[in-house]
């Protein structure tokens, strides 16, 4: 054998023998030398006591799914027992996490490419207690020295493919959102399939989007308090979590009770290394929405009872802000049905909930929480605070406008059909709501109401205290046979109501806004009937009285109903109020005091022909509108009742009334001649009995 024959065999030899030498330190190493060194090292790296309390071991392992060549490379499996990481100095508890068992397998081919890849972690009875301060120190938070700026960036890459676990305990108390929960994790009986849970429809749906869903392996157990309100749960999970295999879904499951809401949910996590994105089933109920607000820090109304079965689609990581679709989900609110979409992008500077809502059925007793004018056991069903007095009509609860610009809000709701009443028909409804940095609009706001409509335009400023409010309303061609459809006289009118309003003022509540309100009031009515009757149908006790006093048990025609208030800081004064009826003119002065809700008005009728009234003074309506007295003034009727008004002062409101005439069903329109009269500064032709 040559010199250099001999060379390349012992070069060779060596090799291998070395490779033997090393194969042979690795398999019966004793790993535990290595602990302390290993434990003050990631100890000074976390600034935390971490420790490998128990045995720590190397087995080296063929990996079986590894194909060709690569399968008859043992693979390093490493097993650590009783870890445990400690907390930061300022916490009071030792230990923030503890594992039993660590076990995990690293490839050894990709440490040659600078890539430490871990296909598993397994954790056995993990247990973790997490704190975070008022001051917002967190114990999961980790400081780490500042690395030098100068200094290249690390080419080592860590890979972990999937995380298994078995039961644990982890413990939550932040201080920050006034959250304590305590979750307990536990092996189920026996795995429960994806679509057993969910659905065969569901699971089908998942199954379409990509990877199969693993069963359900653990159940879970919550309790505690969040954002300081009592939480009961209960929840499945599944038993591997991956973390590479964005697709991959990750079962989740669960019932939880906070306060009076109720959540369940059923679906996947999916991307869960980047919490990238839930796909679940989700129902929600309770006794009102805007209990939500203080869970979610969504903004929503008040309202009675809901309930709610959709489709929860978020996505975490989207360049304009996590967003939350909630699909095609259909419930209830109060007696009312409700479905439709909603958005919400946590988008800045404040978040925006968007979508379309459709009601075909709507009870307006359910809008009645919207402006606090549900009653006080309604009030207190739904946590509301402010208690309406027994003495006041007006809501004084006030609305919530310091969490209006927490968030904006563009949603479209539709009433198909709108129940109030058999004796007053509202027919839909639809607005579009617009909540911008505190300013809510609802422009329109649209009522069809006994064939005609009611349109407004509702703007109220949040961003300033007081509140101001301003309301443009428009009401055009109410049908009266329509408007009172039990009332037997009205069913053959051709009569309508027409109406304009422009109120604006400042207050946190709807008896705020009224009582100090500015603006004007003007409304019409042609070709009406009136009686006792009516005045019992529309709930007007004292009406009830003056008509009787007026007409006695009969039914009157009304050719013309013509009001003009004028509204100063709450204080609404009539400057025109008229009744002309087949029998007599009646005219209607005073004021309505909104800020105090009382009444001051003095009714002065005038015959006309040769029907007498047994009346021989005015009447008087006065007192509370809660509950008005009705009498007749002690003092004589004056000879002619439009005397009592001077004529150059009404010219000018009835003109402008005129404005409100318009044919009715190709009838003439008998307000006209009256307005007419009254605008030329004519008294209403008439011949005292």
């Amino acid at each position: 054998m040559t010199r250099t024959r001999k060379i390349v065999a012992w070069s060779c030899a060596s090799f291998v023998l070395l490779i033997a030498v090393v194969v042979l330190v690795l398999v019966f190493f004793d790993w535990n030398r290595i602990k302390p060194p290993l434990n003050a090292k990631v100890s000074e790296e976390l600034h935390r006591p971490f420790a490998i309390n128990g045995n720590l071991a190397v087995v080296w392992q063929r990996e079986p799914d590894e194909g060709g060549w690569r399968a008859w490379v043992p693979w390093p499996h490493v097993i650590a027992e009783d870890l445990t990481l400690g907390n930061p100095d300022w916490s009071k508890k030792p230990q923030m996490v503890t594992l039993k068992r660590v076990e995990l397998r690293i490839s050894p081919l990709a440490l040659l490419v600078q890539r430490v890849v871990i296909p598993r972690i397994d954790l056995t009875e993990p247990s973790a207690e997490l704190q975070r301060l008022a001051d917002g120190r967190a114990n999961w938070t980790f400081k780490f020295d500042p690395k030098d700026p100068n200094a290249e960036p690390s080419n080592w890459v860590v890979d972990i493919g999937a995380i298994g676990f078995d039961k644990g305990h982890v413990t939550l108390d932040d201080q920050t959102l006034k959250t304590q929960l305590d979750v307990i994790v536990d092996l189920l009986g026996k795995p429960i399939p994806f679509g057993e849970i969910v659905g065969d429809a569901d699971a089908k749906k998942a199954l379409e989007k990509g990877s199969a869903p693993q069963d359900y392996a653990f159940g879970l157990k919550v309790k505690g308090q969040y954002h300081g309100q009592k939480l009961d749960g209960t929840g499945k999970i599944g038993g591997l979590l991956a973390l590479q295999d964005a697709a991959k879904p990750f079962p989740l499951q669960a019932q939880v009770k906070i306060a009076d809401t109720s959540i369940a949910l059923a679906g996947t996590l999916t991307d869960p290394l980047n919490l990238g994105a839930l796909d679940l089933r989700l129902k929600l109920s309770g006794s009102s929405l805007g209990n939500l607000y203080p869970l979610t820090g969504v903004t929503l109304p008040d309202s009675p009872a809901y309930s709610t079965d959709g489709h929860l689609i978020a996505k975490l990581h989207e360049a304009s802000g996590a967003s939350f679709r909630y699909e095609n989900f259909n419930g209830k609110i109060g007696n009312s049905d409700i479905h439709g979409n909603l958005a919400y992008v946590a988008s800045q500077p404040r978040p925006k909930l968007s979508g379309a809502l459709v009601s075909n059925q709507l009870l307006m007793t359910d809008l009645a929480p919207l402006i606090g004018a549900d009653s006080n056991a309604k009030q207190k069903a739904r946590g509301g605070e402010s208690k309406q007095p027994a003495t006041k009509v007006l809501p004084v609860e006030e609305f919530r406008t310091e969490r209006w610009r927490d968030m904006d809000a563009d949603v479209e709701f539709t009433g198909k059909r709108i129940v109030h009443s058999a004796d007053l028909p509202f027919n839909d409804l639809y607005t579009h709501l617009v909540l911008n940095d505190g300013v809510l609009s609802l422009e329109p706001l649209r009522f069809g109401v006994a064939g005609g409509k009611l349109d407004a335009q509702i703007r109220l400023n949040g961003r300033i205290t007081p509140m101001e409010g301003r309301a443009k309303l428009t009401a055009r061609n109410f049908k009266l046979k329509q408007l009172f459809p039990t009332f037997e006289p009205m069913k053959t009118s051709f009569g309508e109501l027409n109406g304009d309003a422009d109120i604006a003022g400042r207050g946190n509540s709807v008896a705020a806004l009224l009582g100090s309100s500015n603006g004007d009031l003007k409304m019409l009515i042609n070709d009406g009937a009136i009686s006792r009757s009516l005045m019992e149908i529309a709930g007007l006790n004292v009406g009830n009285y003056v008509v009787g006093r007026l007409f006695g048990d009969k039914e009157v025609k009304i050719n013309c109903a013509a009001a003009d208030f004028g509204i100063k800081t709450g204080l609404a004064t009539t400057r025109l109020f008229v009744f002309d009826t087949e029998n007599a003119i009646i005219y209607i002065d005073g004021t309505a005091n909104m800020a105090t809700e009382q009444l001051d008005l003095t009714i002065t009728p005038e015959s006309k022909g040769f029907r007498l009234f047994s009346l021989r003074s005015p009447l008087y309506v006065n007192g509370p509108f809660i509950k008005p007295n009705a009498g007749v003034k002690a003092i004589p009727l004056a000879l002619r009742g439009a005397g009592m008004v001077a004529l150059g002062v009404i010219a000018g409101p009835a003109a402008g009334l005129l404005a409100l005439v318009a044919p009715s069903g190709g009838e003439p329109n008998q307000c006209a001649p009256l307005l007419q009269q009254m605008k030329e500064g004519k008294a209403p032709k008439t011949v005292k009995g």
